[in-house]
Order: C-alpha cells, then structure tokens, then sequence
C-alpha cells in the first residue's frame, strides 16, 4: 500500500507522521523542536524539519508529503528567494496598532468592522498577516522595500521541500490564505486592493490551489543539504515514476478538523496553550463583532472559528496555586459539586481575545466559607475555562454554526475533569478522540487525497474515541454570565 506523510509546523515543533494512505495507519514518525519567540527565522523550521523527517526514517517510501503549519506569520522574501527578515508569527502582538488603523481606514467602529468582515470574513487582529505588513511598511521601510514576495509559513516550507524553484512556484491553499486578511474566502480570490492598502504596493503572493490539487513535486536534493535543484522529483519515491507530489497543505486548524475526521454539524474545542474553537460550515461567515473569524478550511468548505488567549494555562495557573499536580487537579475539581456551591472563575489571566479585553485579568466571584476548599477553586477553573470555550460556541452559532456535538482535543483535554465537565457546560455531546498529532494526521490525509485523487479525502478511522452524554447544567454558565458582566461593567467604568 502506498504511504503518505503529513508534517505539523506548529509554534513549538515540528512533528512527521507517515501513515498508510489508505487505511491511515501510522508507521513511523518523528519531531524536533523550535526555538521560542514571536520572531523566528525561518530557516530554524527548516532544519527542524529535516530532522523531524530524519527521526520519522525519511521520506524515500512515500508517494506524496503536505505541510500543515500555524497560520498568520509572516514570511517575506526578496526577488532572489532569500529571507528578508525573521517571520513575526501569529501571537507577535506588535502590529495591533497596525490593526486598529486598517479598521479606522476602513470607516472604523461597526463600519470599519463590517467592511473587513464582508471583504475577508474577518476584522484584523494583531495576528494576521495584513497587519504585520502595514508593520513592516512603517518600522522598517528598508526592509519593507526589499520584499518582492510574501507568504506564509507553510507555504515556505513546501517551496523549499520542492527546491525553492522561483518565488512564481509559491504556492498555499484557501485554509491559509483565509487568514492573511488580503483574501476572500467568499469570492476565492485574492484582494489585492486590501494587500496594496496594509503594505503600500503590490508584491507576489502564492498561488491558492484547490483541496487536492498538487503543489509540486518533492526534490530529493533539498532533504539531503544538497543543492536545490537536481530535478524536482529526481531520485527515489513511491509515487507515478518515483515522484513524490506536495500537497497544497494548510493552516493548522483546517488540519486538525480534517485529522480528527470532522464534518458539518462538528464543532472542534482544542485546549492548548490558546484554546479554539471551530466548526465545519457550508457557508462562509462574516462576524463585525470581530469574536468569529471566517476562515475557510481544508476540504471545500468553511471554518468559522474562536480564539481564547486562556485555555489549558488556566488549569497549570490552577495546580501552581494549589500546589498540586494537573492530574490531582482534577481529581479535585470532581469532588466539587457542579457549579462549584457559586464560586465562579473568570479566567482571563493573560487579557482575552474573545472577547477583546487585552488588559484584562482573572477574577474570583462568590467566595464564601463553604466553597473556600482547594476542590472548589479547582472545580471553578476548570469551569470558567470551558465557559470561555463555551462563549465561543455561542458566538459561532450565532453566525449560523450547525452544533451536532462538540470533538474534544489538545492537551487540556487529558484531564478527566475536563472531559467529564465539559458536556455540562456544552450542553451537548462530547466527543474525545485518542490523544494524538491530529494537525500532522490531518496534513498526511491530505496527501492521501492527493496521491489517490477521487472526489473526497479517504475515510481513516481515529481511533477509540470516549463519548460523554449531553447533561447541561445552566446555573454554571449562568453564573459565569454574571460574573463576567460584572468585570466587564467594572472595566469599561474604570476606563471612562
């Protein structure tokens, strides 16, 4: 059977899995980890990346590899192809102020808001890669001025997996380009007028390639040091006449919900160090709030999705202060009641994105004798994250998200806390699949589809999966409503 892999370029690591392109079983795989920082230069991916393929055995057997990387950075590169300047990534919150003019620009307020949702289905954050640009225009026009191309990075990474042939090869899929804030998820092109507004001119961007469609072919000589360029697809692979295709590849989200198999009526809540939330759609969205992003997602559709700053980092906040491990944590946090007996957590620790509260912090309501006991404060945490989360579904459905039942992944969702926890504050099914490289799987499903073409991604099971029944209890997110109202009517008070 042929073999396939899917590599995840995420914030923190690299990681490669090389799975049956049919059955989807796992083979081999390997990672390598990256250097911190919001500034990173790209060649630091790069050579992770070797070596995460070296550790996964090498990619001589497959027939096709895709690339799934974190969205947003922004990679820029001269007319020779050479890296002008270290990638600002997604959580690099220089440019906010950057983000804050597109929107005046545009009208600013509800008007400046609206324009940016109906012309990319969503309103700039300091994440995306518009406003990096517009960044880059004003602090540091010598660089600026050299950029001939921009892109993202997993678009770099397989441009150089193909022997960085010329910057027109550049190439990204409709995930990715969906978050640069210059492309329109609903019309699938290009806005080119938005792009020459955040940077001042014009410069190449890559090309956006349907869900299946070839980004290229392998070139054996850029995995081994050599120099670029000894033939694309030259040399070993299992693919039609030894070449080994490129997957278009994808952001990292629109990887994981094609990794754990998700489809219209899934919700997907990942606790990580951010915690998101997103649904497969059939519709684009276009949320002026700001709180919903209208991405696009890897098969054809939509992937409306919610960013929370404070996720999984609630639950270690949590354990420090209890001085207890995550896995006494929960322990804890079951032997509370639900609802804690009216202690509520507002776990806005770092500021928040959604809603958008950047100078915000934690706050604990309704402390009394009763629920002053480590198994309280441990079970308000978890809740007051997943409200967080819980808010975030509500504002996608809000925009018309179909919520059949909610698919659990990311560190956060180890905790049996969490899990058990989550369906009352859902309200609605839980789905856990394996823990597991789900962005990497998702990248290696594509390049199944890729290298066995047909009308869709082949069905690969996840795995066992633990389901939790939908037992809603209103009064937690009642509670939760209250008490974040009560900080937010004493921030704005605050701030008048």
């Amino acid at each position: 059977m042929p073999l396939v892999a899917g590599v995840d370029s995420s914030t923190q690591s690299c990681k490669v899995v090389v799975r049956d392109a049919e059955t989807g079983t796992l083979v081999r795989q390997g990672r390598a980890p990256h250097p911190e920082g919001t500034e990173v230069d790209p060649y630091a991916w790069w050579n992770a990346l070797l070596a995460a393929v070296d550790a996964a055995g090498g990619l001589a057997d497959v027939a096709a590899v895709t690339v799934g990387g974190q969205q947003h950075g922004m990679v820029c590169l001269d007319e020779a192809g050479q890296v002008v300047r270290p990638a600002l990534l997604w959580n690099d919150t220089r440019s906010a102020d950057a983000a804050r003019d597109l929107i005046a620009e545009a009208g600013g307020g509800e008007a400046g808001r609206r324009f940016w949702a109906e012309a990319t289905g969503s309103v700039p954050v300091a994440s995306f890669t518009a406003t990096k640009l517009r960044w880059l225009a004003r602090h540091e026009p010598a660089n600026a001025d050299r950029v001939a191309a921009v892109c993202l990075p997993h678009d770099w990474l397989t441009w150089r997996l193909a022997g960085a042939p010329g910057l027109d090869a550049l190439r990204t899929d409709r995930g990715d380009a969906s978050g640069t804030g210059y492309w329109s998820p609903r019309t699938g092109e290009y806005r080119f007028d938005l792009l020459e507004r955040a940077f001042g001119r014009r410069v190449r961007v890559p090309v956006v390639l349907g869900p299946a469609q070839p980004a290229g072919l392998l070139d054996p000589a850029a995995l081994t040091g050599a120099a670029p360029g000894a033939g694309p697809g030259a040399g070993p692979g299992a693919g039609p006449d030894g070449r080994v295709l490129l997957g278009p590849g994808t952001g990292d989200n629109a990887a994981a919900a094609l990794g754990v198999g998700a489809g219209p009526g899934d919700v997907v809540v990942s606790i990580g160090t951010s915690g998101t939330v997103f649904a497969v759609a059939d519709t684009p969205a276009a949320d002026a709030s700001g709180a919903v992003a209208g991405f696009a997602d890897a098969t054809g559709r939509f992937l409306p999705l919610v960013c929370t700053l404070n996720a999984a980092r609630v639950l270690d906040a949590a354990a420090a202060l209890l001085r207890v491990g995550l896995d006494e944590l929960s322990e804890l946090a079951l032997a509370a009641p639900p609802g804690a007996d009216g202690l509520v957590m507002v776990p806005y620790l770092e500021g928040e994105r959604t809603p958008d509260r950047p100078t915000a912090t934690g706050s604990l309501h309704g402390l009394t004798l009763g629920s002053s006991t480590p198994a309280h404060l441990a079970r308000a945490a978890v809740e007051g994250m997943l409200c967080a989360l819980a808010d975030g579904l509500d504002a996608l459905t809000a925009q018309g998200a179909a919520v059949r039942r909610i698919i659990l992944v990311g560190g956060g969702a180890r905790s049996a806390a969490v899990r058990q926890i989550a369906p009352q504050v859902f309200g609605r099914p839980v789905v856990v699949p394996p823990p597991g490289e789900y962005v990497a799987d998702g990248a290696a499903r594509q390049a199944a589809w890729v290298a066995l073409g047909g009308a869709a991604p082949p069905t690969w099971a996840v795995g066992d999966t633990e389901e939790y029944a939908s037992d809603g209890v209103p009064a937690i997110r009642g509670r939760y409503a209250q008490a974040r109202e009560l900080f937010v009517d004493r921030l704005d008070k605050a701030s008048a």
